[in-house]
């Protein structure tokens, strides 16, 4: 048996502006938004193409509280490929002169991954590697 990971779901406070930052910095395509009325859910699906696993941005206003399983802001991280470890530092560098949080200069991991980590605009911790 096969399997991949289809997407990952984010809950979001201010899809749109996660969106954008997604489609500059990092070349993601959004679909439209889809729209549920009836549960005050909207969210856009965010991917890098064809056969990639996919963001889920995702809002519903007034969130349960307290929180359950599922229904938090946020995730623990998201690790996006730049492709080498020149572009890992080149899009740290781009991200950093535009005024974004960088938690974790590039280096190479006890794992060996050459990696950066950055914020997001709501705070998610975003790991920026190369292949």
């Amino acid at each position: 048996m096969f399997a991949k990971i289809d997407h990952i779901a984010v809950w979001a406070e201010d899809m749109e502006l996660l969106r954008e930052f997604y489609m500059k910095y990092f070349g993601f395509v959004s679909s439209e938004k889809y729209v549920n009325p009836k549960k005050r859910f909207t969210s856009y699906f965010l991917s890098s193409g064809p056969g990639t696993a996919r963001i889920e941005l995702m809002n519903v206003p007034d969130m349960d509280e307290p929180p359950v399983r599922g229904r938090l802001k946020g995730l623990a991280h998201l690790a996006i490929s730049a492709g080498s470890r020149d572009m890992v530092d080149v899009l740290t560098d781009r991200l950093r002169q535009d005024g974004y949080s960088v938690s974790g200069e590039p280096r190479v991991t006890g794992d060996g991954c050459y990696e950066s980590v950055i914020l997001d605009p709501e705070g998610n911790i975003v790991e920026i590697v190369a292949e």
